[in-house]
């Protein structure tokens, strides 16, 4: 079987933290998922990805790759060197889904006092927990719901979404990872949230940040406007003698939870264009009739 070089998949060092690995797996899953991509062997690929970050992410699964050294190259036809199956009988067994490589290092074909054509496959293992990636609209964050999630082997789940998750969460899934050897259990499958960048929210953490345009005459005098929430538009006071970038607050308006997060409006004063006569007069009696210099505080 050919050798696969797991770094060069997901294009990191040999020597890469378990951060780069994460980050890096992070920005392919979300290029190669076929429920998104457009590249021509995105399934492959994203079957390839998963597994690289199942064996890299794993401290003990990596130490066992690591085990085979660098002679071996991507393109190499693969043996497990003698002695494999006795130095490292006790792993987890493979995952569906995997190739032939990943399971001839960690999958069942290497059991201590396994029997070629023996029932049961060999000393009864639980199967290796899995991870994904799994990409939501923030209106889904906000309010929860299920949403559809396509594994490396082709399986689909209907995933359950809380209310209130954040990005980077993990959401176990029990039973769902890698099936067991010799009767065993299966392992877990867990799912890391990405939350997919919205047109007019911005999230930071549990809360929630909106650009809200005003015009001079509501900074300057003050006004009460309608705005947009997660749950729905509400009407804001805007304080007389506002100024761009002013943040206001609405108070539980974030991501749900046991601590909710909080919206904030910030203040963006957007100047009406002088494209008429009229309008091109109005600021130039604004200049004549205003002493006003803004950059009067640089000196």
């Amino acid at each position: 079987m050919e050798y696969k070089d797991y770094y060069k998949l997901l294009g990191v060092e040999r020597g890469a933290d378990a951060d780069a690995i994460k980050k890096a797996y992070r920005k392919l899953a979300r290029k190669y998922h076929p429920d998104v991509s457009k590249e021509r062997n995105a399934e492959e690929r994203f079957k390839e990805i998963n597994e690289a970050y199942e064996v890299l992410s794993d401290p003990e699964k990596r130490r066992m790759y690591d085990q085979l050294g660098g002679n071996w190259r991507a393109g190499q036809e693969f043996r497990p060197p003698p002695g494999w199956e006795d130095a490292f009988a006790g792993t987890d067994g493979a995952a569906n889904g995997f190739s032939d490589f990943f399971e001839s290092l960690f999958g069942g074909g290497f059991r201590r006092g396994a029997r070629p054509g023996a029932s049961g496959g060999g000393v009864r293992r639980r199967g290796a927990d899995q991870h994904a990636r799994l990409e939501i609209d923030l209106e889904l964050a906000v309010g929860g719901g299920s949403e559809s999630v396509r594994l490396a082997n082709g399986r689909t789940l209907q995933v359950k979404i809380p209310a209130g998750v954040t990005d980077g969460q993990k959401i176990r899934l029990t039973g769902q990872g890698g099936a067991g050897a010799g009767g065993g259990p299966s392992g877990d499958l867990y799912l890391e949230i990405g939350i997919r960048p919205h047109p007019h929210f911005k999230l930071d953490g549990r809360d929630l940040l909106l650009n809200l345009p005003i015009t001079p005459w509501e900074a300057a005098l003050g006004a009460t406007v309608t705005v947009p929430t997660m749950g729905g538009k509400v009407d804001l006071k805007i304080p007389a003698g506002s100024q761009s970038g002013r943040k206001l607050r609405l108070k539980g308006r974030g991501l749900p939870g046991a601590t909710p997060g909080d919206q904030y409006v910030v203040l963006q004063i957007a100047t009406p264009p002088a494209q008429t006569d009229k309008a091109r007069e109005f600021y130039e009696r604004m200049r004549r009739e205003f002493s006003f210099d803004p950059r009067a505080h640089l000196g």
